[in-house]
């Protein structure tokens, strides 16, 4: 058997021989071609935001309740103005802070398209815009702008403010009610500031806890103050500014959905605006000729709403 194994292995080993020269001299299949290297996705360039740039930056996210706050974001110290124009209508002008706080205004000619400029002193009197928008305003309600603190009639929640409102007048029902009883109480509580009419300065805005503290203040003092609390209770109101008989001076606007009456002397309407005149009533002691005075509303013209 031994000699028989010899041939064998002899064979095989040719065989094998053979299997590895045929496979050698199989041409090896190409390289696949190497896949394509994708070209960079370039970085998608930046949407210009409409209501920033390096000095101001916008916040229109109020607009239907006819409200836009302005922060401004350029040097600090700088004199500032916000300037809101709305077409076929008139500017309104305000001083604007540049210690880094937004304040909020009222857009108070109802819906329509308006324009805003922030604006830098350049020297003297004059103020160069650094930043303009337009703002097309459609208003869910026309009392909504006066529904809410902004700068002339600023207050928080927190505000004492507004803790006072909502113990006097936060369990009536009736928005008249609430109107009564805010406008007994500021006219009560405070005394006209003679002194503060000399001194107050122009730019100058109500501090609204503090003439609740001291008691006293101007007509802006008292307009402001009844206007806020009557805002913090849901009722609009309107901060107005005009002539009244021969002087510069302020009042308020109420809306009231039903009628009331505040006294003997003073009517609310239902369903429209009411002007209601804080300042006169208590530095007169609610004399019978003051109170025939502010009950007639032509005895007031209007020249600014806030």
């Amino acid at each position: 058997m031994k000699g028989k194994g010899i041939p064998v292995a002899l064979a095989l080993a040719a065989l094998l021989g053979s299997l590895l020269l045929w496979q050698a001299q199989v041409p090896a299949e190409p390289a696949p071609p190497p896949l394509p290297t994708a070209s960079p996705t370039p970085a998608p360039t930046p949407t210009p935001d409409p209501y920033s740039n390096e000095k101001a930056t916008v916040d229109a996210s109020r607009l239907t309740e006819g409200l836009v706050s302005v922060l401004y974001t350029g040097a600090e110290g700088k004199r500032v103005k916000v300037r809101i124009t709305k077409a076929e209508g008139r500017a309104y002008s305000y001083d604007l802070n540049s210690s880094g706080r937004p304040e909020t205004f009222a857009l108070t000619q109802g819906a329509g398209t308006y324009t805003l400029e922030v604006l830098e002193h350049l020297r003297e009197n004059r103020y160069e815009p650094v930043h303009t928008i337009s703002l097309e305003v459609a208003l869910t309600d026309e009392r909504a702008p006066f529904l809410s603190s902004s700068q002339f009639v600023y207050y928080t929640p927190d505000s004492k403010t507004v803790g006072l409102a909502r113990e006097l007048a936060g369990e009536l029902d009736k928005d008249s009610e609430k109107t009564a009883v805010l406008f007994d109480y500021v006219v009560d509580h405070l005394s006209y500031d003679k002194e503060k009419t000399e001194q107050v300065a122009p730019g100058y805005l109500p501090d609204l806890d503090q003439t609740l503290a001291e008691g006293k203040g101007i007509c802006f003092d008292y307009a402001a103050l009844l206007c806020a609390m009557l805002r913090s209770q849901g009722v609009p109101c309107k901060l107005v500014m005009g002539d009244a008989g021969n002087l510069y001076h302020a009042w308020v606007e109420v809306w009231c959905e039903e009628p009331g009456q505040i006294g003997e002397s003073i009517p609310i309407q239902g369903g429209d605006w009411t002007l209601l005149d804080p300042t006169f009533v208590s530095s007169s002691g609610r004399s019978p000729e003051i109170m025939a005075f502010v009950t007639q509303r032509e005895n007031y013209s209007p020249t600014s709403y806030y």
